[in-house]
């Protein structure tokens, strides 16, 4: 399955091997991304970028580690990763990636953030995004963050719909946190997740995964525009655009949680 070629002008997306991810700068106001959402869907957990490599190509950022161990998260340059027993802790940068997303973060002015609850607040995203493709980092204090993390898997691999069914989520309550991500439009759908995708860690960081849910009770919004997206193949993965059947999948595994 082939990327609307469109889309790729649209969102100025430069698909690289290895090697030329390697070798290629960190730009501002560029995204770096290795592999993509189907693939993950498609069950290909083995990266074949280190999490070190990655780091060579921005400061902020999410994903995975090899195996699904865990929800990636950077922050001011440091990988941590969220496992199932609600731990975080930092990233060999030998660790091998399956899927990872990252930017030299380079925001404008910060926002300041009133009481929201969790849609209420990525409504307020919305209309404070840059751009189509744009960076967030939110700092402050929460009345809740419900988090997941998934079980590391092992070969023979199931596709990623079926893995979130076991999923760990918990929840923290009134904490300083610091959270994540990314907001993609939805023709986007395959090379990556639609709409916003975050992950958080508490300010203490003793604890951080996937968000599902983001109560903030007061804060500030840093967001930055992308100008373009490189996105690393590993051998065997292509640029696609997903099917319906894709998209339900894709949100089956962002969105799901148990209230």
């Amino acid at each position: 399955m082939a990327i609307d070629p469109d889309l790729v002008r649209a969102l100025h997306i430069v698909a690289e091997d290895r090697r030329g991810a390697s070798a290629d700068a960190a730009g501002a106001h560029h995204l770096f991304q290795t592999s993509t959402v189907s693939a993950l869907m498609d069950a290909r957990y083995d990266g074949d970028m280190t999490v070190g490599e990655v780091l060579a190509h921005g400061d902020l950022g999410l994903g995975t580690l090899c195996g699904l161990d865990g929800e990636l998260i950077v922050v001011d340059g440091v990988a941590r990763v969220g496992r199932v027993d609600g731990t975080l802790a930092p990233v060999d940068p030998a660790t091998t990636t399956p899927f990872a997303v990252v930017t030299p973060f380079s925001p404008g002015p910060p926002t300041a953030l009133p009481a929201l609850a969790h849609d209420a607040l990525l409504a307020r995203l919305d209309a404070l995004a840059p751009a189509p493709v744009s960076a967030v980092r939110l700092e402050g204090r929460f009345d809740r963050l419900r988090l997941r993390s998934v079980p590391r898997q092992r070969p023979p691999y199931p596709p990623l719909d079926e893995v979130v069914q076991r999923q760990v989520e918990w929840d923290v309550t009134d904490v300083e946190a610091v959270v994540v991500g990314f907001r993609f439009p939805g023709e986007a759908a395959g090379l990556e997740v639609p709409g916003w995708h975050l992950h958080a860690m508490t300010r203490d960081a003793s604890t951080g995964g996937h968000v599902l849910v983001a109560d903030i009770a007061d804060g500030a919004a840093w967001l930055d525009a992308a100008d373009e997206v490189h996105v690393e193949l590993p051998p065997g993965v292509a640029l696609g655009t997903a099917d319906a059947a894709m998209r339900a999948g894709i949100e089956r595994a962002e969105t799901r949680h148990g209230d």
